[in-house]
């Protein structure tokens, strides 16, 4: 426990020095980290500790700067979000919402590369209705990763806000989030000693963090403030998806193989229990085949299927898809060692 503290604690510090700098994230940088300490549906609990406390001490050390135009239409919309995102956590694996994340992140990339006048095209003038979409959306994707950050620094970066700013506005719209998460995953029993350790440990980082910040952001130009922001964006979504993607991978079997001979090429993968199989013929073109259950035949294939089923051991269906021609099933039927294939 105390090495898995020490560990986290390090990292921690230098998330929230790049958070400190870029106006945010480091709940997402410390995600891949949390992801190896504990099950991924403990980790929102963690980070919510750690990023409450970091929303309240950036509150007390910038509340000067908040933009209460976008607080007054951000909370209101992102707390029904949150309560459905934090309910939905029980259901919904949150691997696959990371991995969402990671590609907007990563889709950030080609903002390091834009000219300084272009980045300083900011300042737009929202609509209400999108402050209200943003907020519902940072709501929801909070309340089932535990984590906001750098995803709507784009945002908050577009709307022309300044580095203060940011920093404030983005504390004091996430603060309610933070709170109404901790109360739904400790009413979901969605927590562990491991968890809360882990995220007071967090929580402490975030205040050091916090205070040393406001030292740091006068001395940083706004380009510059903005390309880091943008570059940790990018970091973050691809430590994200490599590390999520390698859970998915082990969680739901995935699995691809190739084969080829002189006349095709095939490969395979598994999904759970889905087999899908694409092959390509030189003459024939590209076939895709993807297995069936009984259960799914309906009128003279399901006949079929019983007609087998009384003759055979077992019987595989695949449903075979060709560009330019009508759908088709493959009866794989097995008797001891001997394989015998139909067609319908």
């Amino acid at each position: 426990m105390i090495l898995k503290i020490a560990f986290l604690f390090a990292g921690t510090i230098l998330a929230f020095w790049i958070s400190a700098i870029c106006g945010g994230g480091a709940s997402l940088i410390l995600i891949p980290i949390l992801n190896l300490l504990l099950p991924t549906s403990l980790v929102p609990f963690s980070l919510t500790i750690g990023t409450f406390t970091s929303s309240a001490s950036r509150i007390a050390v910038f509340k000067q700067h908040i933009n209460w135009k976008i607080f007054l239409w951000f909370v209101p919309f992102s707390i029904p979000a949150v309560l459905l995102g934090a309910y939905l956590i029980k259901y919904v694996n949150p691997n696959y919402l990371q991995l969402m994340v990671a590609f907007f992140l990563i889709a950030n990339l080609p903002q390091l590369f834009a000219s300084k006048n272009k980045i300083e095209e900011t300042g737009k003038e929202y609509p209400k209705s999108a402050l209200a979409l943003i907020g519902f959306s940072a709501g929801f994707i909070s309340g089932i990763t535990g984590a906001v950050g750098l995803l709507f620094n784009r945002f908050y970066l577009k709307f022309g806000l300044k580095k203060e700013e940011i920093v404030a506005t983005r504390a004091a719209n996430e603060i309610f989030l933070h709170l109404i998460k901790l109360i739904i995953y400790i009413s979901l029993g969605l927590y562990s000693n491991t968890a809360l350790w882990l995220g007071i440990a967090i929580a402490v980082a975030a205040i050091l963090s916090s205070y040393t910040v406001k030292y740091i952001l006068p001395h940083l130009s706004e380009n510059l403030f903005k390309k880091i922001g943008y570059g940790a964006m990018v970091i973050s979504g691809i430590t994200l998806m490599t590390s999520t993607s390698g859970k998915i991978i082990q969680q739901d079997q995935i699995v691809i193989n190739s084969s080829s001979t002189v006349h095709k090429n095939v490969y395979t993968m598994s999904w759970r229990n889905t087999r899908m199989v694409l092959e390509y013929k030189g003459q024939e073109g590209i076939e895709i085949e993807k297995n069936v259950q009984p259960e799914e035949l309906s009128g003279y294939l399901k006949e079929k299927y019983h007609t087998l089923i009384e003759h055979y051991d077992e019987v595989h269906i695949e449903k075979v898809y060709v560009l330019g021609k009508k759908t088709s099933h493959e009866f794989y039927c097995y008797k001891g060692n001997v394989l015998t294939k139909f067609k319908a």
